[in-house]
């Protein structure tokens, strides 16, 4: 089952997406330059063989809800996240809110 849940954070909605799959749920929440995910993310992926997208992102491991997902440190990021004040160990609500 997939859920699409509209979420405001500081009077801005963003987007949740919950993916119901055998023995796991696939989190995110995005805005129109970037998003954060899961532990399901491959960040290095990104970093990679997709570097000339310039992919906003970032992931938290270890949650369960959209809500443990914004309330989550991020525990890695893209490099062009980074460039938007996005880096390892801010809140994923905080990193949203810099995505803006």
């Amino acid at each position: 089952m997939v859920t699409l849940l509209p979420i405001d954070i500081e009077g801005h909605t963003v987007m949740g997406v919950e993916v119901k799959l055998p023995k796991t749920t696939l989190l995110a929440v995005y805005t129109s330059r970037g998003y954060i995910m899961c532990g399901a993310l491959d960040v290095g992926l990104l970093n990679q063989k997709l570097a000339d997208r310039q992919i906003i992102a970032g992931r938290a491991v270890g949650v369960r809800t959209l809500e443990d997902l914004l309330e989550a440190p991020l525990e890695s990021v893209t490099i062009e996240a980074e460039k938007w004040g996005v880096h390892p160990g801010l809140k994923g609500r905080d990193a949203i809110i810099r995505m803006l």
